[in-house]
């Protein structure tokens, strides 16, 4: 398993067996990106516990590495002209995570169209492996213009989606 350290305190690793320690319904094809990070003070609330808004920001860290770990990056695709914007969110939170925690978000392609993608993620404790929060968001592929768009070739080639079992 690969290491990268990332910037602001963010700890990015590379992708593990994608069955480990796997509680979703999806189990095959495509790859499973691991993420981790350390619950910096900021994230939390008055609780303090995460606030809620932070999981969404997270789930986008996650679909970050995903595009890193498969050889692109958004940046890349941009200068290409192909955009990804969140279209719809989802998000359940099940358990709670306070400053420290070292947490895992794992992020996978749920499902691929001609003209968007979903991404689909879990975030878990890093100790314990429990499940903290599930979701899904989806994204359009639009042009520089904002017109929706076929995703092109190379890169839906790099959109696995998982299959259900």
């Amino acid at each position: 398993m690969e290491v990268v350290n990332g910037t602001a305190g963010w700890l990015f690793v590379g992708v593990g067996n994608p069955l480990r320690q796997f509680r979703g319904p999806y189990m095959s094809s495509g790859p499973v990106i691991e993420t981790q990070l350390r619950i910096r003070y900021a994230e939390t609330d008055a609780m303090g516990i995460v606030y809620h808004s932070n999981y969404i920001i997270w789930f986008e860290v996650g679909r970050g590495e995903y595009f890193w770990q498969q050889g692109m990056n958004y940046a890349q695709w941009e200068q290409q002209g192909v955009y990804f914007p969140v279209s719809e969110v989802s998000a359940r939170f099940l358990a709670p995570a306070r400053y420290g925690d070292l947490v895992t978000v794992r992020t996978w392609v749920q499902e691929k169209r001609s003209r968007e993608v979903t991404f689909a993620y879990e975030v878990l404790m890093g100790d314990t492996g429990q499940r903290l929060a599930t979701g899904w968001t989806k994204h359009l592929c639009v042009n520089g213009e904002g017109q929706v768009v076929i995703i092109p070739a190379k890169l839906s080639s790099l959109l696995r989606p998982r299959e259900e079992s």
